[in-house]
C-alpha cells in the first residue's frame, strides 16, 4: 500500500513540478535557485502529508501552490532572505526567447513589491485564481486580497511608466 502511494506521489510530482517551477520564480522575481529550492520545500511538505491527508485534498495541484505560497512568504520573513549577492548573472536561456527585455523588466518590476503584494499578483494575473481563491491561499480576507492587488498594481504602474507600452507595441 505504501509503495503505491509512494508511486502515486512521484507522478503528481513530475506533473506538477514545472508548473510549481514556473510560479515560483515569479514570486521569487527570477531567482531561479530560491525558486528550485521553494519548489524542493514544496513537495517535501506535500509528500509528508500525502499518506494520511492525500485523501481529503479535494485539489492537490491547488493545495500544493498554496503551500508553495506559503512557503516563500515564510523564507521572505527570516532575516537571511534578505541578503542578496552582488553581482547576479542571468542563467540559462529565458523561457521566452522573442523578448527578453519584456521579461528581465516585468521581473525587476516584480521584485520591488513587497513578498505578500507579489504574492497576490502572482495568484491573481499569473494564476488567473479569483479573489476568493487568493484570499484563501494566503488566509487573509478577499477585501486584502482587492486592495493588496490595487496597491500592487499602482506600484507596478509606478516602476513600469511607459516603459511597458514601449515593449507591449514591439
Amino acid at each position: 500500500m505504501r509503495a503505491s502511494r509512494t508511486e502515486e506521489f512521484k507522478v503528481f510530482a513530475a506533473g506538477r513540478a514545472g508548473h510549481l517551477f514556473r510560479s515560483a520564480c515569479l514570486l521569487t522575481s527570477g531567482d531561479v535557485h530560491l525558486a528550485e529550492d521553494l519548489v524542493q520545500e514544496t513537495l517535501s511538505r506535500m509528500y509528508v502529508l500525502w499518506g494520511r491527508r492525500a485523501r481529503r485534498i479535494d485539489n492537490p495541484a491547488a493545495y500544493a501552490q498554496t503551500v508553495l505560497v506559503r512557503t516563500f512568504l515564510t523564507h521572505r520573513r527570516r532575516r537571511s532572505a534578505s541578503e542578496r549577492p552582488l553581482a547576479e548573472l542571468p542563467e540559462g536561456a529565458p523561457a521566452d526567447p522573442d523578448d527578453p527585455a519584456l521579461r528581465m523588466t516585468l521581473l525587476q518590476a516584480l521584485s520591488q513589491l513587497a513578498p505578500k503584494d507579489r504574492a497576490v499578483v502572482v495568484l491573481r494575473y499569473w494564476e488567473d485564481r479569483s479573489i476568493e481563491e487568493t484570499a484563501a491561499a494566503l488566509q487573509v480576507s478577499p477585501a486584502a486580497v482587492r486592495t493588496r492587488c490595487v496597491r500592487a498594481l499602482g506600484r507596478l504602474r509606478e516602476l513600469l511608466g511607459g516603459s511597458i507600452a514601449e515593449f507591449a507595441a514591439r
